[in-house]
């Protein structure tokens, strides 16, 4: 099964930079936000803050992925918190 990957512009700290993920991850992101009552450009500046060398599409990734196992409590002991 494949996801259509959606390409979007945000601005994070003062710089605009382009980012690629499927779907899915896009729908993810805007629920968690909303949820945590803050704009997706300020959560995923958050996510950019804290993803050391990681790739910022993949830190996206790994953090709406490590939320929802968090969610449905079926997190590993090891995986990073966001």
């Amino acid at each position: 099964m494949g996801f259509r990957i959606v390409k979007r512009s945000v601005s994070i700290a003062g710089h605009r930079t382009s980012i690629s993920l499927e779907q899915p991850f896009w729908e993810g992101l805007r629920e968690i936000a909303e949820r945590d009552r803050m704009s997706v450009q300020s959560l995923i500046g958050l996510i950019d803050a804290d993803r050391g060398d990681q790739n910022l599409s993949s830190a996206i990734r790994v953090f709406v992925l490590t939320d929802l196992r968090r969610r449905l409590g079926t997190a590993s002991p090891d995986a990073a918190q966001p």
